[in-house]
């Protein structure tokens, strides 16, 4: 089985992005129309695979108003509902400034001048159980202790934190982010976050310029997290620390958030920008033979 791919990133966080309508239209008879979670795994492997932060399938939509569906995997087989830098490579890759149809609905893009990608990420969700968390809390401030001692807090010392749904769930702590790769893998699987969660940590530098790092679910440490970005910003205007437009600056490079106002009682909707690369392509096969990925087991 075998089928081809394209490798892109946005600030470091890359994908192979598979376009099963051309294996169709291309007459590849062999070529699936999914893949299970071993085969997502044994794809991301960077060393018996092709090696990416997220797995990215594009198919025919089924959504008025939507030129593509695209689903979003992470290297432990899970499937994550949404992926701002995946969502402007697909944009990239596409080209015309397509909408695309995401479990998180409709995400119009603008292909700008220059080369960089702007995406309408949807409206975020802060209400504890659309996050979704595992009890009433105010999302804002959440109930959440250090599962370890760092150079910079005690064990069980309180996070200042907040967070909210882009599509899947965030956190942001507000917290030094050095601890980003200590404290991320622990909190991505607290009691408070029945799905997980992606853990953003996040230092203001201004009101419109923030650093952030970002463990994310299912993937961990990785250079950039757009999703995060959004989220990011949403939780930080929220509580009353950056404007609803903000530079977010990760480790490769930055992302521009802006959060629209919301009318009649809603939220306002996020746009993010920022750039998306064409690495590579080429043919992948699928055997029987393919190691899968160590011993790891899929999320799925």
């Amino acid at each position: 089985m075998s089928f081809a791919f394209t490798k892109m990133h946005g600030l470091g966080n890359d994908f192979v992005i598979i376009d099963f309508r051309a294996e169709v239209q291309g007459g590849n008879s062999s070529a699936p129309s999914s893949l299970t979670p071993r085969q997502i795994a044994a794809l991301c492997d960077r060393r018996t695979g092709i090696g990416c932060d997220q797995l990215v399938t594009l198919a025919a939509p089924n959504s008025p108003g939507a030129d593509v569906q695209v689903r979003f995997f992470n290297p432990d087989g899970s499937e994550a509902g949404a992926c701002g830098n995946a969502s402007r490579c697909v944009a990239a890759l596409l080209g015309d400034s397509p909408t695309l149809q995401t479990q998180h609905g409709l995400l119009p893009t603008t292909c700008l001048p220059g080369g960089e990608i702007r995406v309408q990420m949807g409206r975020p969700l802060t209400a504890w159980q659309d996050v979704p968390l595992s009890e009433p809390c105010d999302t804002r401030a959440l109930p959440l202790n250090a599962p370890r001692a760092t150079d910079h807090v005690k064990e069980g010392e309180k996070l200042d934190g907040a967070a909210c749904s882009m599509g899947n769930p965030h956190a942001t702590l507000f917290h030094v982010i050095e601890d980003a790769a200590l404290l991320g893998p622990m909190l991505e699987k607290a009691p408070l976050f029945p799905e997980r969660a992606n853990i953003g940590f996040a230092e203001i530098l201004s009101p419109r310029h923030m650093r952030l790092r970002v463990w994310e679910r299912g993937a961990g440490l990785t250079p950039a997290c757009g999703s995060g970005a959004c989220a990011a910003v949403v939780n930080a205007v929220r509580r009353g620390l950056v404007e609803r437009h903000c530079r977010v600056e990760m480790e490769l490079g930055s992302l521009e958030i802006a959060w629209n106002e919301g009318t009649d009682g809603q939220s306002g909707t996020v746009e993010m920008t920022g750039p998306a690369v064409k690495v590579f392509s080429g043919l992948f096969e699928l055997t029987d033979s393919t190691p899968w990925s160590g011993q790891r087991e899929p999320g799925l």
